[in-house]
């Protein structure tokens, strides 16, 4: 495996595959939350079962938690072994000739999609850890007992407009850089062939579908909390 990470070619590909596991749980994500604007209580039970199953819980969030570091790591390595290998400096580079400003960037965009998360992990993860593991309360019952506590919750958190204008930045900055990392993940595994023009137009639904859908979430429930 440290053979494999050591080369080049080795280490895009294990950045594409966390790509695609991360890309997936995206969706996952959206579509739970989704339900918090359809069904509220439902949004509540979806979000007990996934927060108590101990298969989620020990086994998925482990791994899930690995595989955002370990993308962040990989993007950093590659980041820092390609301006390594450039022993030339150019006087004038015409960038934009021959990649986008997005390809060019992703290193801003992922850094800013880390800082966003780790918010995101301050407003939800680490306060639902802290309430069922430090003061071992796993029922998810609001303070009434009269029912689930989740979607109470989420409305509390995008009450403040300054919450929902930073998601909604974040999102954005989520998008763009989804915009050239789905297509290069599946460029990174040699998938150029006949249905590479399907899977442009699919990847660039999904980049711009999600993260609206996202910033829809957000500001519904700062409108109707």
């Amino acid at each position: 495996m440290t053979g494999f990470l050591n080369s080049s070619i080795g280490r895009k590909i294990a950045m594409a595959l966390s790509a695609f596991f991360l890309m997936v749980f995206i969706v996952q994500h959206f579509a739970i939350n989704l339900l918090s604007v359809i069904d509220s209580n439902l949004f509540n039970e979806v979000s007990h079962f996934m927060g108590t199953n101990p298969i989620v819980q020990f086994v998925l969030q482990p791994i899930l938690i690995f595989g955002v570091v370990f993308h962040f790591l990989m993007g950093f390595i590659l980041e820092y072994k390609n301006k390594k290998a450039r022993k030339v400096s150019y006087a004038f580079n015409k960038g934009g000739a021959n990649s986008t400003w997005m390809s060019r960037n992703m290193i801003y965009s992922g850094g800013f999609i880390l800082v966003f998360l780790i918010i995101h992990f301050i407003d939800f993860w680490i306060p639902e850890i802290n309430t069922k593991y430090i003061l071992g309360d796993t029922s998810g019952l609001s303070e009434n007992g009269n029912n689930f506590r989740y979607f109470d919750e989420l409305k509390h958190k995008f009450a403040p407009i300054w919450r929902v204008v930073l998601y909604c930045i974040g999102f954005i900055f989520l998008s763009l850089h989804l915009m050239h990392g789905f297509n290069s993940a599946f460029q990174s595994i040699g998938a150029n062939n006949k249905y590479t023009k399907s899977l442009k137009g699919f990847g660039k639904m999904y980049s711009i579908f999600i993260p609206v859908g996202f910033i829809f979430i957000a500001i519904f429930h700062h409108i109707f909390h």
